[in-house]
């Protein structure tokens, strides 16, 4: 690992001064390095490990622009990790919270048509009317009409950290009515 890293430092030398194959030979070393980081950092996050190639080009587009920053008297590696980092963290955050799942995974288990058993409409729609207005109408655009928080605030004029909070009590109110029946 610790020649690697001296390889790459040397060959990130030679580049900045203007030797082109070194440059090309550092990019070939990296890239299936970073290409494998990416996929960690992805699976790590719960994101599908397929992204990881936008990543990828990303550092090495990164690396590309700003290897003048780079201090020819450091090691290369801690260098590149900190903006491979920076760009995961990036993706990460333009991706936001998703959990994605293969439901290919689980299709003996979905069911095909809605089973008998759910509460019909009527029920629900009477739930909701019990709880105050705020965590209603929250719980209505959220969880009934299928709508993102950041829409939720922009229609119901509220920050997003209110609309949490009203979604979280609507919850936990409406979980302490149905264990009382």
């Amino acid at each position: 690992m610790r020649d690697r890293e001296d390889e790459w430092t040397v060959l990130m030398r030679s580049a900045v001064s203007g030797d082109s194959a070194a440059y090309q030979r550092l990019l070939r070393a990296i890239a299936p390095v970073l290409r494998a980081t990416a996929r960690r950092g992805l699976a790590r996050a719960g994101q599908p490990v397929d992204q990881s190639e936008d990543i990828v080009q990303d550092i090495l587009l990164a690396v590309h622009l700003k290897r003048h920053t780079w201090d020819a008297n450091a090691p290369f590696a801690p260098w590149l990790f900190a903006i491979a980092r920076n760009k995961l963290i990036d993706a990460l955050r333009r991706r936001g919270r998703r959990v994605f799942v293969n439901i290919d995974d689980f299709a003996e288990t979905i069911p095909g048509e809605a089973p008998e058993e759910t509460v019909p409409a009527r029920e629900v729609t009477a739930h909701l009317e019990s709880l105050p207005a705020r965590q209603r109408d929250v719980l209505q655009s959220i969880a009934v009409d299928s709508a993102s928080i950041k829409a939720t605030a922009a229609r119901l004029s509220m920050s997003e950290g209110a609309v949490r909070v009203a979604l979280h009590r609507g919850l936990a109110n409406l979980t302490a009515r149905l264990r009382k029946q």
